[in-house]
């Protein structure tokens, strides 16, 4: 009896716990309209934050995006120039205009074309500011060590090149030597890569081991700079004396952005000015100005003693050349101390040549066993469209080491794309159309301001004034007025 009242109760319960729980749910309960319109609001409530939320993400992330390509197309817009020529990289409404519609090969004379423009441009800003330091400057007082520890540094380097010290060799130190600048840490990664063939070279050919730094302040390690005044090369190796000390300059190949052989007509034409001059300092203000400047600058003077003896008389930009070459070696020396970061070099530091026997385009490489071929140009910066013409000599090829024995064994692969990438330049007549092409691409126009002489106007470009004259016309070198345009024709 107790058990089935027990179960009778315990059936009780259960029953009135669903019809509780039905009654919830259903119409009949007092308080399930007001829940039901309570918990309606708090998901709708829930639901417009949640969508303001993702709409204030979306328009920050609208805006992040829309600022990030603004920045992109500040910083790859082409600037045009006061003049230029028609379709030149510098009239920026033509590269918009109809780069869509140019073939392969016109993009990549483009893009070439505004290498060279960067690359010159880049020349400038380093020259300006670490060679031609504005006679107005003066360092921070942080930034400045004691005048004994400088001088002190100095002796400790023992050279046969003197290397003084004063005010005028102290605020280049402080440039060169300056943690923030980045150009020292760039370049002692290049070094890296580039001095121990520079060091090898200059013992070789009898030289001081410590005019490694001439091609810091040259062109900052940089193979392919280009100069207003046209010299070219790690070494600044002008056309004339580039081709005077044997260096091969042409179409398709300039040895005077070989690391290697121009740095072997560096030693020969270093050995050549110290024969003349006899003093270091002297030999390197004529590497600079030319030794006419500097013979000039000794008459003047009334003494031949040292390059601060013919200081004052020396051109503006070769009065920081020597000073700047004390400043590099020594932030070469001591960068450690100065808190300057060594960067990374950008090509591989293991490298070695193979030589080419027949004509290649740079990209046959590429292709077949996967380099990059930024990195091939990046190691042989001689060729001038990627193209190494050995038709009736061998050409070196320089690889990664760890590429060498995958070249050797697709070489076969590799040779056999000649016709797919050499197609344009195994015909004759389109070898010549190039050359044309190349050459009107080098033409530019120049508008005289006031003040401007076609002297000075020649020495900007890096051609003589009779060049000039012939170019443009001109029976008179001395009538040129303020507007008047006159065509340039850049020798790369």
């Amino acid at each position: 009896m107790k058990f089935a009242l027990k179960t009778i109760a315990l059936l009780l319960v259960a029953a009135l716990a669903t019809s509780t729980a039905t009654a919830a749910n259903g119409p009949i309960w007092p308080f399930n309209k007001l829940g039901r319109k309570a918990k309606a609001k708090k998901e709708q409530q829930a639901q417009i934050e949640a969508a303001e939320r993702q709409a204030l993400v979306e328009r920050m992330v609208a805006d992040s995006i829309e600022r990030l390509l603004a920045e992109k197309a500040k910083i790859e817009e082409v600037e045009p120039e006061e003049v230029g020529h028609e379709g030149a990289i510098s009239d920026s409404s033509y590269w918009r205009d109809h780069f869509a519609a140019m073939s392969v090969h016109q993009r990549d004379s483009v893009v070439s074309q505004w290498y060279e423009k960067t690359a010159i441009d880049a020349f400038d800003n380093y020259y300006n500011e670490y060679i031609c330091i504005d006679t107005t400057w003066a360092p921070a007082v942080e930034n400045v060590l004691p005048d004994s520890i400088y001088e002190a540094r100095l002796k400790a380097m023992v050279s046969p090149i003197h290397l003084p010290y004063n005010e005028v060799v102290r605020n280049y130190i402080v440039r060169y030597t300056s943690p923030t600048s980045g150009l020292m840490g760039r370049v002692l990664g290049l070094s890296q890569y580039y001095f121990p063939m520079i060091e090898q070279e200059l013992i070789n050919a009898g030289l001081p081991v410590e005019l490694r730094a001439l091609p810091i302040i040259e062109s900052a390690l940089q193979p392919t700079a280009k100069s207003r005044a046209a010299a070219v090369g790690m070494w600044q190796f002008v056309y004339a004396t580039g081709k005077a000390y044997g260096l091969e300059i042409n179409s398709f190949v300039d040895e005077r952005c070989d690391p290697l052989q121009s740095t072997r007509a560096a030693c020969k034409y270093l050995k050549d000015l110290y024969r003349t001059y006899g003093d270091w300092s002297l030999a390197l203000a004529a590497y600079n100005c030319g030794p006419g400047n500097v013979n000039k600058a000794i008459a003047r003077a009334g003494v031949r003693g040292s390059f601060w003896d013919i200081y004052n008389y020396l051109p503006r930009e070769t009065r920081g050349y020597v000073p700047a070459f004390i400043a590099a070696t020594y932030a070469y020396n001591y960068y450690n101390l100065h808190g300057i970061e060594v960067t990374t070099p950008p090509m591989p530091m293991a490298t070695d040549t193979i030589m080419i026997s027949r004509v290649m385009h740079l990209e046959q490489v590429a292709s077949t066993i996967n380099i990059p071929i930024e990195t091939l140009r990046l190691i042989n910066p001689q060729y001038r469209l990627d193209i190494i013409p050995a038709t009736t000599k061998n050409y070196p090829l320089t690889l990664p080491v760890r590429d060498l024995s995958h070249y050797i064994i697709n070489e076969d692969s590799i040779m056999a794309k000649d016709s797919l990438y050499l197609k344009e330049y195994l015909d004759p007549t389109k070898v010549e159309k190039k050359r044309i092409e190349e050459n009107v691409a080098r033409t530019i126009t120049h508008v005289v301001k006031r003040g401007e002489t076609l002297g000075g106007i020649a020495r900007r470009y890096g051609v003589t004034t009779r060049q000039i004259m012939q170019w443009n016309n001109l029976a008179n070198a001395n009538k040129l007025r303020i507007g008047q345009r006159l065509r340039i024709q850049r020798r790369r």
